[in-house]
């Protein structure tokens, strides 16, 4: 059994109550993430494509039509995924469909060909994923439907109560990030700093505080032997607003300098540097792209860093949450704020964090990890 042989149905019927706003059209990489789903799935030979929603709109109908899916709408309201799964078998052909939720950007269906050799009859294939469930990337027999309807009829809106009702498989996948969902602004936030740094050339995240004395180098130098310890090799920039002098009086590239040269390089067998005098400050994220040899790139700096940026507070000033903020490493709780909060000697939390925002070029689909 291969993806030709089986129907998808994406389920995007949710109220998004977490999120505050309808999460399907929330923007990523210039589109709505629904939108991206589709794109994805429209490049995949299933033999039906059903796009299983509460209710019809314009919008919805568009998307259906410019990625060839046919809309199928709930027919019962605030029932859940359950409602959307059974609305979509309820019209299936094929023996089997594979569900996915609409919430998962970062989804490979690559990731899911597993299940289609694994299913053997049963009536529902479910991975398995860092000892958690993935009902909604399993894939279903439109022989369960009358098992879900009689679930639904009852008031059950649980996948996992009908899947143990029916012979069906869980299968073990290997530890990702392809099954990460954004239900929150927090996690809306985090997937945005990682798709942004997939298209870099190298993964930047910026380490910022609102008052110096806070101990950005602290905690860059406490994160830099987990992430070595990850197989990482770790790049810093530095911004300092008080200037610097590298070189040592009498040295040679001090005498060039002193003599008017504007920039001088030193390079020996175990390395280099390159001194170079500007008219202005200079672009951190531009220097960040010159470090070679490096897997990631940490910017401290307080105002002229990039996305994802990690906040620190220890007490001093006002907390800086601003839309490049991803996460939030303090001393003390903040109430609601739109991004994760962690205690500030977290660093084991940090370097986490820092493995999903930086996955390498490439990897952003399928990047070990499951963070959630």
């Amino acid at each position: 059994m291969d993806f030709q042989d089986i129907g998808i149905m994406i389920v995007a019927g949710g109220r998004s109550l977490r999120m505050g706003r309808d999460k399907r059209f929330l923007e990523l990489d210039g589109c709505s993430m629904l939108e991206r789903l589709l794109k994805k799935t429209a490049a995949i030979p299933f033999r039906e494509r059903y796009l299983c929603g509460a209710a019809e709109s314009a919008e919805l109908s568009a998307l259906c039509s410019a990625y060839g899916f046919t809309f199928v709408a709930d027919s019962r309201s605030a029932a859940g995924p359950l409602e959307g799964i059974r609305s979509g078998l309820a019209h299936l052909q094929t023996d089997y469909a594979l569900a996915v939720s609409c919430d998962m950007p970062l989804l490979s269906y690559d990731l899911l060909r597993a299940l289609l050799t694994a299913a053997n009859g049963e009536l529902a294939i479910i991975p398995v994923v860092g000892g958690r469930r993935q009902p909604l990337a399993g894939i279903y027999h439109r022989q369960i439907l009358p098992v879900m309807e009689a679930a639904l009829s009852r008031g059950d809106n649980k996948i996992g109560l009908v899947i143990e009702q029916v012979p069906h498989k869980f299968v073990e996948l290997a530890d990702s990030d392809a099954f990460f969902n954004v239900n929150t602004p927090a996690d809306f936030r985090l997937v945005q700093g990682r798709l942004l740094n997939a298209q870099r050339p190298v993964p930047l995240l910026t380490i910022s505080a609102p008052q110096s004395n806070t101990g950005k180098t602290t905690f860059i130098e406490r994160l830099i032997p987990r992430l070595k310890a990850q197989g990482l090799r770790v790049g810093v920039v530095k911004g300092d607003c008080h200037g610097y002098d590298v070189d040592e009086e009498g040295k040679d590239s001090w005498r060039f300098r002193q003599a008017g040269a504007a920039g001088v390089a030193v390079v020996s067998p175990q390395g280099y540097f390159i001194q170079q005098q500007t008219e202005t400050r200079a672009n951190l994220v531009d220097i960040a792209g010159r470090l070679a040899d490096v897997d990631v790139v940490l910017i401290e700096s307080r105002n002229h860093g990039t996305m994802p940026k990690l906040s620190l507070w220890r007490g001093l000033g006002e907390l800086l949450v601003d839309e490049d903020t991803v996460a939030v490493f303090s001393s003390g709780e903040h109430g609601e704020i739109p991004v994760r909060q962690y205690d500030i000697d977290d660093i084991a939390g940090a370097a986490k964090l820092v493995q999903f925002l930086c996955a390498p070029s490439g990897k952003d689909i399928e990047g070990k990890g499951a963070f959630q």
